[in-house]
């Protein structure tokens, strides 16, 4: 069992999480943005204190994305190691991921103009992660979320992005957990997608792609 503390809460990436973990019989503190300021490092500090882990599942609400993201990167590296909590699994986006050129979408020509100022907010914040001291895994869809699919139970993980992919948010919470429940966590980006055909359906089931 594990003492796990879950920002972002109330959404439904950070909730399928915390059902996640709560299913599996770990000690969960779901917390919503009421709960914890995650841009103030004193916030975190004070409601990361005592777990081992933590998963963050935050977007913006009204502000600038760019600004958002960078404040709450600062807010979590911060708290967590003031509050001595190593271990981040941070919930990502899939255009930061490289697609089949090596090349992330949000670098692409065609990337929409509406959706980099939150794709670039997310950069920042994975940047600042990357700099600190943290045992820090990066956990996105390979493409986007498949809110109205049912879950298989399992999921793939892979290195590269496909926007074309889509998973569900209880397969994708199934990773989060999965990450957070490995003692060393590794410094890396990795997508989760759908699993493929013939492949078994099982929460241990995963697979890298390459």
């Amino acid at each position: 069992m594990m003492r796990i503390v879950i920002f972002g809460a109330g959404g439904r990436t950070g909730s399928a999480a915390v059902a996640e973990a709560t299913a599996r019989g770990h000690r969960v503190t779901p917390l919503r943005s009421a709960d914890a300021d995650i841009t103030a490092p004193e916030a975190v500090a004070r409601a990361a204190s005592g777990h081992d882990v933590a998963i963050a599942a935050v977007a913006p609400a009204d502000t600038d994305p760019r600004d958002f993201f960078q404040a709450a990167a600062n807010g979590l590296v911060t708290g967590l190691q003031d509050a001595g909590v190593t271990r981040l699994v941070w919930v990502s986006i899939a255009s930061l991921l490289p697609g089949p050129s090596g090349v992330p979408a949000v670098d692409t020509d065609g990337f929409p103009v509406e959706y980099r100022p939150f794709s670039l907010g997310h950069s920042i914040a994975l940047e600042a992660i990357k700099a600190s001291d943290l045992q820090w895994t990066a956990v996105s869809p390979a493409g986007d979320f498949a809110p109205d699919t049912k879950p298989t139970g399992g999921y793939a993980l892979t290195e590269v992005g496909d926007l074309t992919s889509r998973i569900t948010h209880a397969d994708h919470a199934r990773a989060l957990v999965d990450m957070a429940e490995r003692s060393g966590l590794r410094g890396e980006h990795l997508g989760v997608a759908p699993l493929s055909p013939g492949q078994k359906a099982s929460a241990a089931t995963v697979s890298r792609e390459r």
